[in-house]
């Protein structure tokens, strides 16, 4: 297997150091806009020969499929921000190769009503296109991060083993990592935090299908493990929301992130203000020659450090799982399947953060599966749609195995 990764950022960092570990592929071409980037992440793993570094613009459908071609990569493997998926998705299309990314394409709100009804949902785009990807005989598997991806993995393994029938998956997410030295320093792209906080979540039910609600809505407390402890979490857009139901059955589906009051008003702040905003605004050049055309929201990303740099800083354990309630063998059951890291783990076995690397991990996972023939298949596919247990088997291979409690 070849393969291309298109960005080389904290995820992307993290996805080469965990795949150094694997022989299942035969060559990475890591690929960012700076090349200083790439290159970085391609020395760090000297003297392995299986990587190297090349300069993209994720943004040039064009230019990416004629890299594919020259470097007769099998797949591309999106780590950039959700900005880029189309081009990126397409681009796999055009040169016939397969795909895999961990956010799906961009969601526009309803005009007229955001806080009811759906508008352009996430992967709508994407999803337009599954004829053509059947056509082609190629695979598309979207949202194969941690949330979306090992969640969604979750999902499909309480199906198959764990109930006859579901009444709702939840899933939740929580944390209790610090930052020294900064009070606001998300472990994640900000750019991606923002978009996915002040967009309206989406809930399904089955009687209603897919509707909206207001952001930070339905807040819950709820108890994580691996001494996280409660943490209140409320509503936000997610792409779990959207794959799940299109291959598991349940009745309700919705995902809820534990983001702490202060973070909220953060974001609630920035939205107020305009600063979430991604059209770019004139603003007057330091030269003053005029004036220069700006997004908001990509000056409060540069503004903040940079999440792929915090981990040093960072302590505390991150938890991604997926909270499903429903029935086996006629008798009420309540379960959450998780997948806990430690920060302090994670920087010392790999130099990652823990956020980044929770992440990284579950798309290297799936490319090995892929390259085995374990995983297969065309057109496009969530997690959900192909056998759980041989993902979490080889996940716990990699040394981070998932856990499940009876709640």
């Amino acid at each position: 297997m070849r393969v291309l990764l298109v960005g080389a950022g904290g995820v992307g960092n993290a996805i080469t150091r965990i795949a150094a570990r694997r022989s299942f592929f035969d060559h990475m071409v890591v690929a960012d806009y700076d090349l200083a980037r790439a290159e970085s992440a391609v020395a760090a793993l000297a003297p392995d020969h299986r990587f190297s570094a090349e300069r993209i613009d994720a943004s040039d459908e064009a230019a990416v499929a004629a890299l594919l071609r020259r470097e007769n990569c099998d797949v591309l493997l999106n780590a950039t921000d959700p900005r880029f998926v189309m081009p990126l998705f397409q681009a796999a299309l055009s040169a016939g190769a397969n795909y895999l990314d961990m956010a799906m394409s961009l969601s526009r709100p309803h005009p007229e009503r955001p806080h009811e009804l759906c508008g352009v949902k996430l992967g709508d785009s994407q999803f337009e296109r599954a004829e053509d990807w059947e056509k082609a005989g190629a695979l598309a598997l979207v949202g194969i991060g941690v949330e979306p991806g090992l969640s969604d993995v979750f999902a499909r393994h309480a199906a198959d083993e764990l109930f006859d029938e579901i009444e709702e998956i939840g899933i939740r997410d929580g944390a209790n990592l610090t930052v020294d030295g900064y009070d606001f320093a998300p472990s994640f792209s900000i750019w991606t935090t923002i978009e996915e906080c002040l967009n309206p979540p989406v809930v399904w039910e089955a009687d209603r299908g897919w509707f909206t609600t207001a952001p930070f809505s339905e807040p819950e407390v709820f108890d994580f493990p691996e001494g996280i402890g409660p943490v209140e979490c409320v509503n936000v857009e997610h792409e779990e929301v959207l794959l799940v139901p299109r291959w598991v059955e349940a009745r309700r589906v919705t995902f809820k992130y534990g983001l702490g009051e202060d973070f909220i008003r953060t974001l609630q702040t920035l939205h107020l203000v305009g600063l979430d905003r991604t059209d770019p605004v004139p603003v007057p050049a330091a030269d003053g020659s005029g004036t220069v055309q700006v997004s908001p929201r990509d000056v409060v990303a540069a503004c903040l450090p940079d999440p792929a740099t915090l981990g040093e800083r960072m302590h505390g354990k991150t938890c991604a799982g997926t909270w499903v309630k429903g029935t086996k063998d006629g008798r009420p059951r309540e379960v959450y399947l998780y997948h806990v890291v430690d920060n302090q783990w994670s920087m010392r076995e790999y130099g990652s953060q823990a956020v980044v690397w929770q992440t990284a991990i579950n798309p290297v996972v799936a490319l090995e599966l892929l390259a085995s023939g374990t995983w297969s298949g065309s057109g496009i596919l969530g997690p959900e749609a192909l056998p759980a247990r041989p993902f979490l088997d080889l996940l716990t291979e990699y040394g981070s195995p998932w856990g499940m409690r009876e709640q």
